[in-house]
């Protein structure tokens, strides 16, 4: 049977998780310590014998991407697929700032309400969908290899979850899963339905930058 090895690893620090601002769609770059967690995450993987990286293609997580696609002279391979959730009028916005502009889109995220549509934005059950459909063709296309996917909290929160039969179509609400920046989670996959966990949210890597503990 052809195991197939996936790591779902999220950015690094952005500047708009330094501020403790929502991320969403926006362009926002690494910070300069995203940017020594990219690099540390980067020596870690690089161990790993990763055959194909994979990446959100919004700037925080293709940033984060490439140091360990220059260790592995392996090209990074960009899709709009693994982006966070969009969240439309929250994007930009502090936590405090979005409680009072707009409290319902506001509650409605922070109790994961898997169908809510913020306004002007999507759903995590959106945000699900176009996940899932993206993974499961990378799974597919590399079976028995080893395949790295820099990403986002919430989407690599419900691609776990996913993964783990903890959401279907029933599900109205969920537990949050989170993953720290560059938190690396990791997957053995023998089957659709024959899946292990091997690690969540691993940051011992990050000891020397972050103290191994970067929930951002």
């Amino acid at each position: 049977m052809q195991v197939t090895r996936l790591y779902l690893i999220r950015h690094g620090q952005s500047a708009g998780n330094a501020d403790g601002r929502f991320g969403g769609h926006s362009t926002t770059p690494l910070s300069e310590l995203g940017e020594l967690q990219a690099r540390a995450t980067a020596e870690y993987l690089s161990r790993e014998k990763i055959d194909a990286i994979y990446s959100s293609d919004l700037l925080r997580a293709v940033q984060t991407a490439i140091p360990l696609a220059e260790l592995l002279s392996i090209d990074v391979i960009e899709t709009n697929a693994f982006r966070e959730r969009h969240v439309g009028v929250l994007e930009g916005l502090t936590f405090t700032e979005s409680k009072e502009k707009y409290p319902a889109d506001y509650y409605a995220l922070v109790s994961r309400n898997v169908n809510h549509v913020i306004t002007e934005g999507e759903s995590y059950r959106q945000l699900l969908r176009r996940a899932n459909r993206e993974l499961r063709l990378i799974l597919d296309n590399h079976r028995g290899q080893r395949v790295a996917i820099f990403s986002h909290t919430g989407a690599i929160c419900f691609m776990t979850l996913s993964m783990i039969g903890a959401i279907n179509r029933f599900t109205k609400q969920v537990p949050w899963l989170a993953t720290s920046n560059c938190g690396v989670n990791r997957f053995e996959i023998r089957g659709r339905n024959n899946i292990r966990v091997l690690s969540l949210n691993d940051t011992r890597h990050l000891r020397q930058t972050t103290g191994g503990d970067t929930n951002f």
